[in-house]
């Protein structure tokens, strides 16, 4: 991360020869936002006086109090290498505040930033790495997306198989000069599915890195001729995308609170804890995790997606899994979330959990070591595995429910975004689609 004052941005912005600026935001959807201005107005932006339409952004503010502050951030100042190289375009992560200077409490990043700073007065650091899976499909003549392929690649393939091979060291040439530190890149199990992974960060600059690696895959896909999309399950019958989120929790010192060396699994009792309490909260967590309709057609048996409340070590069809990794490299790893999710409300709500798991001490079941998808339904409810929501409408009742989740959230953000989301399913229930059309019309 860097650590940029003011004075470094103008500087950089001169030196670099950056004429355009974005002002970057995110909706409560974690849809990317922002306002564009030229370096002339660069010192205005950053002595915090830009102001814009609240009203105009969803699960924001009503018009009769559109106005509201950007304040952005220097830290997250960043020059986009694929734009022109005379006169740059830059961008910063910015912050939402009211007209009298106060912190916008729906804001998704403030969301997040109070569950960090209330972890750091408990002297905890949340850690995270996500793994981000994305498809790439082709543009028909008129430019729009398609779900269409031409290649048949499988897990780790490689070229000619892998025939976006190229579009993948694109994209990560560009984010290492952006300074993300890139770990792997390889094909993904369905054809045309593909996942970057970039080095681990705190969970605030991990959601500002998640929201501009997906902007930065879209834009670097578009120029290649492809349409990257972030949609769970944008294929029948092939694997969906995840976003595996692994956590660790250090002290302020740096040290691994996760980690044991007198544990038969490696883990201390933090770890236990924090797992307990995600498993704890994961129905109504599962309504952020996966905020979609779609998001329900990958939580099913048979593509590598976790269904059912578990962890384990030594398998991948628990909800949770523990990497083999063990000391300072110890981490939790939650299966279950996609990347249509809001990256600063999943982690937001996944802290929490975790933190409300070690306050109360809570302890998770027995660890799952076989696979979950091979026992039949008497052996899963004798372990007492139950499943997480099925769709949005269980999953946004679980989150009403959740009283820890509905403070996380805070009343303005819970309310618009259940909201939005209840009438993303409502609309959803009522369509008549074309599989319904084959199975009833003929017979009924």
């Amino acid at each position: 991360m860097n650590h940029y004052t003011k004075e470094d941005v103008l500087r950089l912005a001169e030196e670099e020869d950056v004429e355009f600026i974005r002002l970057q935001f995110t909706d409560l959807q974690g849809m990317l936002k922002n306002i564009a201005i030229t370096s002339s107005q660069l010192e205005k932006a950053l002595d915090n006086n830009c102001m814009f339409d609240g009203s105009s952004i969803e699960g924001f503010v009503r018009i009769e109090e559109s106005d509201m502050y950007l304040y952005p951030q220097p830290d997250t100042f960043q020059i986009f290498p694929w734009r022109p190289q005379q006169g740059k375009v830059a961008r910063m992560i910015c912050d939402v505040y009211w007209p009298d200077r106060t912190p916008f409490e729906g804001a998704p990043r403030y969301v997040l930033k109070k569950v960090v700073e209330s972890a750091k007065d408990k002297g905890f650091i949340l850690n995270v790495g996500m793994e981000c899976e994305f498809f790439l499909f082709h543009l028909d003549d008129h430019g729009n997306p398609t779900t269409v392929t031409h290649e048949q690649a499988g897990f780790f393939d490689v070229s000619p198989l892998d025939q976006a091979e190229n579009v993948r060291r694109d994209i990560m040439l560009n984010l290492e000069e952006m300074g993300y530190e890139i770990e792997t890149s390889h094909h993904e199990i369905a054809p045309g599915q593909h996942e970057i992974d970039f080095r681990y960060n705190d969970a605030l600059s991990m959601a500002d890195d998640l929201i501009t690696f997906k902007m930065a895959v879209k834009t670097i896909a578009q120029g290649h001729g492809l349409h990257a999309t972030f949609m769970p399950k944008p294929l029948q019958g092939v694997n969906g995308s995840g976003m595996h989120i692994n956590m660790s929790l250090t002290d302020l010192d740096g040290k691994n609170l996760f980690a044991s060396d007198s544990d038969p699994e490696g883990l201390s009792p933090q770890a236990y804890h924090f797992m307990a309490g995600i498993l704890e909260h994961i129905d109504g967590i599962t309504a952020i995790t996966n905020p979609l309709v779609n998001s329900y057609k990958r939580l099913v048996s048979g593509f590598d997606a976790p269904v059912y409340h578990s962890w384990s070590s030594s398998n991948r069809s628990p909800l949770i899994r523990i990497p083999a990794t063990r000391g300072e490299q110890t981490r939790l790893e939650l299966r279950s979330p996609d990347p249509s999710a809001n990256p600063y409300l999943a982690l937001a709500v996944c802290l929490a959990a975790g933190l409300d798991g070690m306050k109360r001490q809570l302890v998770p079941p027995a660890s799952i070591n076989k696979n979950i998808y091979h026992m039949t339904d008497e052996e899963r409810d004798a372990a007492g595995i139950r499943k997480l929501p099925s769709n949005l409408g269980a999953a946004l009742d679980a989150l009403e429910r959740d009283e820890l989740l509905r403070r996380v959230l805070g009343d303005h953000a819970m309310k618009r975004y259940v909201a939005a989301k209840r009438q993303e399913w409502n609309e959803y229930c009522s369509q008549v689609d074309e599989w319904e059309i084959g199975r009833y019309l003929r017979r009924y």
